[in-house]
């Protein structure tokens, strides 16, 4: 029996005196955007919901075709099958590659505006515009992908006879080193970058069954190309991998098993800077007049040159030459090119620092080299995923023309970490990291993502490579000091956001919950050290994530922000799924949350994922239960 306590606030704050404006919503989904990859020259019908008692006077559809702005009334009518909402429509003509719009509303005697930010009572930039790309071909396999990141050293030695050995080299003044599986990695030391485990490509396929059975479908492999640290950002060789990782055959061969087990793998490349010891730079320092010296820029040849954040190891590379451009990306057998080619097949690609890639002082090539490098790549395979690495602001390689989506740490795991803890930042030249006062609060985290979204096509959002750990970030669950209800929390979140989902390898376990550990541990393959039952969280959200219709196509929708407790929706028009995330430590009671705003129909059933309880909407309102810390997901289909 649910108790009756007070009705849940919803979340827009500055107009909750008028709860009507909170039914207004619009996203970039199909059920309000048809067709949503258009071409050009295409009609699109575009639709915005609202709820039957809002006193709406007039909508306009605002776009700006070839700059300059143009209005189309919008059509009112109501959703005879449920009586719960009212739909606008309106018709434009998508004649530019990329198309802007938003909503001009007057609503009881006031005009607003309605945007990807959301709703206005004053005149938003046209970068908040929601957004609309033509001719946009996204990879059809990213729909239902669920990423498992790797990093090689770490995860399983499957050939102990290609090990590096003890002494085998010295590199940045340290001698190569093995490790015994399992040892905790050396930590605040550059003699930990020359520390070998072992890990290799035999040892990936060999465990493709685990990972297959957990659900995951495709693989990001950190670099495994010819370098002489264990993370190879300083690579020597982008022709060949690393002999210590099986070399060239090994990729062959993980390629031909993830063909038999309708997988797919990215890999990741460095083009912004490499090795030092690279025959490149071994050449340009040898001889100022070497072909290769191009590649680089000296200051002062040979002590002086320009390194990736003043890392003398890590050696930049200069785009200003064409020959440079032709080798990586642009010649017809460049780097780019040859690994998405038999037998080796990639799907695609990871760019490791994407936001700083041809980006040196007055030369601001960023733009340029990014579009070459996507030119290159759909030109090789139309379906390869191109994802950047960007901890910031992305928005501007994120438009349709640049990377397909980023490692979304800023819209989407930052937000999200900062709401379940107390995050540090790491400043420059200071000892102790500066931690920013208190957790945030739910409404700002919900406005980060809002503002991430607002700033990018939805297909685009969709195509977010969405993470809550990776090998250069503390694991989630050493952050959260070992609570496991808000890492459930965090995963739960994860698997339902609007983008596509990945693990980083052993996090389904529970593997790294000391603090002070590296997140770039070894792979534990002992059962017995499993957690069971967080191994089976993911396995359940997977599943839901790789077949439901909501999560892979539909909008998203916050419906209660309070200070503990988030709740969303994911819908299509047979599919709506509830996330209910509560961070708050004692029991949260059984309470009401509003659904009219996101148009649910009184006696739609929702079942529970994990509990199959069911519970219906009566009177405008979900009967949430009372719940301990973590999250609950919801489903009702068949609508």
């Amino acid at each position: 029996m649910i108790q009756s306590n007070p009705v849940f606030l919803s979340m827009n704050a500055p107009f909750s005196q008028k709860p009507y404006l909170d039914s207004i919503h619009h996203s970039g989904s199909s059920r309000y955007v048809t067709p949503i990859a258009p071409h050009l020259g295409d009609e699109v019908r575009i639709q915005l919901r609202t709820s039957l008692d809002a006193p709406i006077h007039r909508i306009l559809l605002r776009t700006c075709p070839d700059g300059e702005q143009l209005y189309t009334p919008m059509q009112p009518t109501t959703d005879e099958g449920t009586g719960v909402c009212r739909w606008w429509t309106a018709s434009m003509k998508v004649s530019m590659p990329l198309t802007c719009y938003r909503f001009m509303i007057v609503c009881d005697g006031v005009t607003y505006w309605y945007s990807g930010s959301g709703l206005h009572s004053y005149t938003p930039t046209d970068a908040e515009d929601f957004r609309i790309l033509a001719d946009f071909q996204a990879p059809a396999w990213i729909r239902n992908s669920v990423f498992y990141q790797i990093f090689p050293d770490r995860f399983a030695d499957g050939d102990p006879s290609n090990n590096v050995q003890d002494g085998e080299y010295e590199y940045a003044g340290f001698p190569a080193r093995i490790r015994r599986w399992g040892e905790p990695p050396t930590t605040g030391s550059r003699a930990a970058m020359v520390e070998f485990y072992g890990g290799d490509l035999p040892g990936i396929t060999a465990h493709l069954d685990i990972i297959d059975e957990l659900g995951a479908n495709a693989l990001y492999l950190n670099p495994v190309f010819t370098a002489f640290s264990n993370h190879r950002y300083d690579v020597t060789d982008y022709f060949s991998v690393d002999p210590h990782l099986g070399g060239n055959k090994s990729l062959m061969d993980l390629r031909q098993a993830l063909t038999e087990r309708e997988m797919r793998y990215i890999l990741d490349i460095v083009p912004n800077h490499c090795g030092v010891l690279h025959p490149w730079f071994q050449a340009a320092l040898a001889d100022p007049e070497a072909p290769t010296a191009e590649y680089f820029t000296f200051h002062k040849h040979p002590e002086e040159y320009e390194t990736w954040l003043g890392v003398r190891s890590l050696i930049k590379l200069n785009y200003r030459s064409t020959t440079l451009r032709n080798v990586i990306y642009a010649g017809p057998d460049s780097v780019f090119r040859h690994w998405l080619r038999p037998p080796y097949s990639a799907d695609g690609w990871r760019i490791d620092v994407a936001n700083m890639l041809a980006r040196q002082g007055a030369d601001q090539m960023g733009m340029e080299v990014g579009r070459g490098i996507r030119r290159a790549v759909k030109e090789e395979n139309p379906q390869a995923y191109l994802m950047g690495e960007n901890f910031f602001d992305a928005s501007n390689q994120l438009q349709g023309d640049c990377w397909d989506g980023v490692m979304n740490y800023s819209g989407f795991e930052i937000p999200l970490g900062s709401w379940l803890y107390r995050r540090n930042v790491y400043v420059p030249g200071q000892s102790q990291p500066f931690v920013p006062g208190k957790r945030w609060t739910t409404e700002a985290m919900v406005s980060s993502w809002s503002a991430f979204r607002a700033a990018i096509p939805w297909v685009i959002a969709c195509q977010q490579f969405n993470l809550i750990s990776s090998h250069d970030t503390p694991r989630l669950l050493s952050f959260l000091r070992g609570n496991r209800s808000l890492l459930r929390l965090a995963v739960a979140v994860l698997f339902t956001y609007p983008g596509v989902p990945s693990i980083y390898y052993g996090d389904e376990i529970g593997l790294g919950a000391d603090q002070g550990i590296s997140s770039r541990q070894c792979m534990s393959w002992e059962p017995s050290t499993w957690d069971m039952d967080l191994r089976e969280w993911y396995k359940t959200l997977i599943r839901l994530r790789r077949t439901s219709h909501a999560l892979m196509d539909g909008g998203f929708q916050v419906l209660l922000s309070d200070p503990d407790t988030l709740v969303y929706q994911r819908d299509t028009d047979d599919e709506i799924i509830l996330v209910v995330a509560f961070r708050g430590e004692q029991t949260r009671p059984s309470g009401l949350v509003p659904v009219i705003p996101g148009a649910i129909p009184n006696g739609v059933m929702f079942e529970e994922l994990v509990t199959h309880q069911h519970v219906s909407v009566t009177n405008g309102f979900f009967p949430l239960p009372a719940m301990s810390q973590g999250a609950q997901v919801w489903i009702a289909r068949n609508i």
